[in-house]
């Protein structure tokens, strides 16, 4: 006769745990929590999609409080039958296992969206940090690209810094791309030698917004002050090529703040007009993953704490950017209007009990194209 016990129930509760963590997959834990409402007590009562969170992605222990926007589509029920203890450890359910699912999907956006600052700039704006937010090293007949000051040491490094499309954003790769003075002898190709990354978000006792230039200059001070960075990645070492040349991270990283810093680290080619040697880029791309507008967050204090806010109704009727090809409105449409008689379907199950079924009026039919 096959036995057909629960092991959760015949195992000690510190060997189910460990078994239960041995999941890599979100999605997987959600599986788990379906089966019984004995494992959903289980798996929520030990925080086990947080711990999932936490071990793939370090960076979120840095998250002191959760916020969880009511749901529109789904009211907030009373259940004077649960602590408020037990209300939290599944808002905290909810939340990590959508936040784990989010970080596992795949990378392919380029996260940049604006520049902010470059420790050094020769010819502003002709040659302006702004120039290396777009693909290639020329537009029309001009070359387009950043380029330091001119130093007669070779080891002055320089910092360009960036905005990124979202305060919450997974990265797993930086692409850069030298840039080599096609108008000058020789064709010099003006590379760093070498280059690390940073990211983090700006220092809340100060009020970076307030400064729009994108320039440095000497009263300016310290830039570095401006921000608190929250991971820096190894030396990686750059090829004097004009490729966009990219760099993998060794994991991907959870940027909490959507600040990142390119460090570029030594210079390699000296310009024979002048004896100097510069550093000087035409593109740099971020490929990472967004994860708003369904998270947000807001930075509490220098001590790197912050508050995670989540918006299930975000989450549900945001529309996709683009259309997948081959995709039409009416389709992308039809979708979203079948998505919302699930949630019908879900409340009046709530409400009426597991019977009861939403009627589609629609009398046409939709297919995908």
């Amino acid at each position: 006769m096959e036995w057909c016990g629960d092991f959760l129930q015949c195992l000690l509760p510190d060997m189910s745990i460990k078994i239960l963590t041995c999941l890599e997959n979100p999605s997987d834990l959600i599986r788990v929590s379906a089966v019984s409402s004995s494992w959903r007590q289980f798996v929520i009562g030990n925080g086990l999609c947080k711990n999932l969170c936490l071990k793939r992605y370090p960076e979120i222990s840095s998250v002191a409080n959760m916020i969880e926007v009511e749901n529109a589509v789904v009211p907030v029920v009373s259940q004077p039958e649960k602590s408020m203890e037990w209300l939290c450890l599944e808002r905290d359910h909810r939340v990590y296992a959508f936040l784990a699912q989010g970080l596992s999907n795949c990378m392919t956006e380029d996260c940049l969206i604006d520049a902010i600052h470059a420790s050094s700039t020769d010819n502003y704006p002709a040659e302006s940090i702004m120039n290396t937010l777009k693909p290639g090293d020329r537009v029309a007949y001009r070359g387009s690209y950043w380029s330091s000051r001119g130093e007669g040491d070779p080891t002055v490094p320089e910092t360009l810094t960036y905005k990124l499309i979202s305060k919450l954003c997974l990265i797993s790769e930086i692409h850069i791309q030298p840039f080599q003075a096609y108008f000058q002898f020789g064709f010099p190709i003006y590379s760093a030698k070498a280059m690390r990354f940073r990211v983090g978000h700006p220092n809340v006792k100060i009020d970076v917004e307030s400064d729009n230039r994108h320039e440095s200059a000497p009263a300016q001070g310290s830039y570095c002050d401006k921000y608190v960075w929250t991971y820096t990645s190894p030396v990686f070492p750059v090829a004097q090529e004009n490729i966009l040349q990219k760099f993998k991270l060794p994991e991907p990283v959870l940027c909490i703040g959507g600040v990142l810093q390119v460090e570029l680290l030594g210079r390699v080619q000296r310009q024979q007009m002048d004896g100097l040697y510069y550093i000087c880029v035409s593109h740099v791309q971020v490929v990472g993953r967004p994860l708003l507008p369904a998270f947000d967050v807001e930075i509490l204090d220098e001590a790197r704490k912050c508050s995670l806010k989540y918006c299930p109704e975000e989450r549900l009727c945001q529309p996709s950017n683009s259309l997948s090809e081959g995709e039409s409105t009416s389709t992308r449409f039809h979708r979203f209007r079948v998505r919302l008689r699930g949630w019908e379907q879900m409340i009046l199950n709530t409400l009426l009990g597991a019977g009861a079924d939403v009627v589609d009026d629609d009398s046409d039919e939709e297919h995908d194209v």
